[in-house]
């Protein structure tokens, strides 16, 4: 007997689907404030990954405009996005799949592909989401160690079987934040067989240095069993909006299209993506405040004796010991951080790199939890 059905309810669930944790995402400043007994505007948040500078106002000032039409449905098709998204790419807009957050694309290509009887190959440490698609789809989820704690590529390539139909390769990784050269990826995604789908998560893409930045859309019109994700919920500072589009092959992207829910990106999501696309400028300062941050929080970890995982995103994971205890200490500061052992980290906790003024008080809050941990 099911536990829906012990509990009363008699619809059956699939086994698949049962088994599935739900994602849990990082706590919100209300709950903590509530739990903890502090006042909101005390609490301060580096938890989510989320843009320390709230969005551009070019953004704001489209969402207000926007608005005006919250009784009419969004474009379905989000004509005037895609537009944009397909002369800043040089691509057509049948290649373009839009979600509700990137989150949603890598939900769609799960959608579309995968199946019971069918495999995805995923890293350990990888973002966790990869992992439920699959486990959604009633898919079996093959997971390779990670080295270094990122993709081992030679292996996650050796894991292919007959049945695989999706490998998610994350880069730079959430959480670890680590990164592969784009000459890898590529000679990788050349030995993938044409029958799996390779879904490149580029989350953080932004903050990659320009140098070290791939020309990774581009690579779409060689490998049709190519989609490259990207959002606008990092660098361009709309996370509560939530969207994010895919670049594929127009034939994976059909597929794809067909599985999407109609409206999943709403009106004013799909105004504010516009603006914040043509304010380069609010994006570039976003990637220098987060460049300063980083180097504020690493300088501390290293006066704290802590050891740390190189990042290349706007969030660093750092070893504390029983991260527990810390992430719990921290939080009776005020200082809400993300613990990661559901990813196979049990000592380290994930930081989302904040203003300087948030990363500094996160410092002083650790420097005083572990100081009380070891007296």
């Amino acid at each position: 007997m099911s536990d829906l059905q012990k509990s009363g309810i008699g619809i059956p669930s699939p086994q698949y689907v049962r088994a599935i944790a739900p994602y849990q995402p990082g706590k919100p400043v209300s709950e903590v404030a509530r739990e903890r007994g502090l006042v909101e505007s005390d609490v301060i948040k580096l938890a989510s990954n989320e843009n320390p500078r709230g969005a551009s106002s070019r953004a704001i000032d489209a969402i207000n405009s926007a608005l005006k039409e919250l009784a009419r449905y969004p474009d379905g098709n989000a004509f005037e996005l895609k537009e944009v998204l397909a002369k800043i790419h040089g691509i057509e807009q049948d290649a373009i799949v839009l979600g509700n957050g990137s989150n949603d694309v890598l939900e769609l290509a799960a959608i579309a592909f995968l199946a019971p009887g069918t495999s995805a190959i995923y890293s350990q440490h990888c973002f966790v989401v990869n992992r439920l698609a699959t486990q959604a789809r009633g898919a079996e989820g093959i997971e390779v160690p990670a080295r270094g704690f990122g993709h081992d590529l030679d292996a996650m390539r050796a894991a292919v079987r007959d049945d695989t139909r999706v490998i998610f390769v994350s880069n730079p990784n959430n959480p670890t934040g680590t990164w592969i050269d784009a000459s890898q990826v590529l000679g990788f995604i050349r030995e993938v067989p044409s029958h799996v789908l390779v879904v490149l998560d580029e989350a953080y893409y932004e903050y990659l240095a320009v140098a070290d930045q791939s020309a990774s859309i581009e690579w779409v019109q060689e490998f049709p069993n190519l989609l490259v994700t990207r959002t606008f919920s990092k660098a361009h500072g709309l996370a509560g909006l939530r969207v994010g589009y895919g670049v594929s092959h127009p034939g994976v992207a059909d597929l794809m299209n067909r599985v999407r829910q109609p409206f999943n990106v709403n009106s004013v999501a799909q105004a504010a993506a516009i603006a914040s696309l043509g304010d380069t400028g609010f994006v570039n300062d976003s990637v220098d405040l987060n460049l300063a941050g980083m180097k504020q929080l690493t300088s501390g970890f290293e006066a704290l004796s802590l050891d740390w995982i190189p990042s290349r995103g706007n969030f660093i994971s750092v070893r504390v010991g029983d991260a527990a205890q810390v992430f719990n200490g921290l939080l009776e500061r005020g200082v809400i951080v993300r613990p990661i052992g559901g990813y196979g980290l049990p000592e380290h906790l994930r930081v989302t790199v904040g203003l300087d003024s948030e990363n500094a008080r996160f410092l002083d809050s650790l420097a005083a939890v572990l100081q009380a941990a070891s007296s």
